[in-house]
């Protein structure tokens, strides 16, 4: 493993590893460890009690963060007909149908989210294999295949983050930046934990919630305390 830098061992000496702190105390902490001299990006981690090869166990949504994300996500929308104005009113980055799928093709990913709707879906099925790998298919589990287009791009405007399981039952959630106040990363951060809650998967047995982290973009990961929660 990389030996980690100056910055970051001295950072990792403010945290007792063997201590799981109370949400408010690790949001503090977490800006303290944040040494970079950019605006870090704050990530929550979970471990969950899931088995993420049973269908039954996965775990995937969206919600809209209450205080978003502090980042401005640029959006695409496939589209056509009156759902383009709509797109367009709502305020979205790009507009189109094959145009688009033609650049995207060539290359081009200008763009953080994909919304379209339902009827643009067998084009865009054969993006495939270049929007697969990088996360950016539209989904409707995620609210991004819609006819509800203005409420789409409202809502991923407004900090809409999605989670999901991978195949070690982690999920990672950006909760803010770290320029944001101790009270808003916390209420983000409480926000999720409560999301993960609601959308436990009845067949998940013992311990839900094994593991719950919260970290900055170059800093120590730093426990959470979630047995209110489990």
């Amino acid at each position: 493993m990389a030996k980690k830098g100056k910055r970051y061992q001295e950072a990792a000496k403010l945290v007792d590893r063997s201590k799981a702190y109370e949400v408010d105390e690790a949001i503090a902490l977490v800006k303290q460890t944040a040494k970079a001299k950019f605006d870090e990006t704050v990530e929550a981690a979970f471990r969950l009690g899931v088995d993420p090869k049973k269908a039954d166990q996965q775990i995937r949504g969206a919600m809209v963060l209450p205080h978003g994300t502090g980042k401005t996500q640029r959006v695409l929308v496939f589209a056509k007909g009156d759902k383009v104005k709509e797109a367009e009113a709502a305020g979205a980055d790009y507009v189109g149908d094959q145009d688009l799928i033609n650049k995207i093709n060539q290359g081009w990913f200008e763009f953080d989210v994909i919304v379209a709707t339902p009827d643009m879906m067998a084009e865009v099925g054969k993006l495939g294999r270049v929007l697969g790998p990088k996360g950016l298919m539209p989904n409707p589990k995620t609210g991004t295949v819609t006819f509800e287009v203005e409420k789409a791009v409202n809502e991923i405007k407004a900090g809409k983050v999605e989670y999901r399981v991978d195949k070690s039952a982690n999920i990672h959630v950006p909760i803010g930046k770290i320029s944001f106040d101790n009270e808003k990363l916390a209420e983000n951060f409480v926000a999720v934990i409560e999301q993960l809650v609601k959308v436990k998967p009845q067949a998940a047995k013992g311990v839900y919630m094994r593991n719950v982290s919260v970290t900055s973009t170059m800093g120590p990961g730093i426990k959470v305390d979630v047995s209110n929660y489990r």
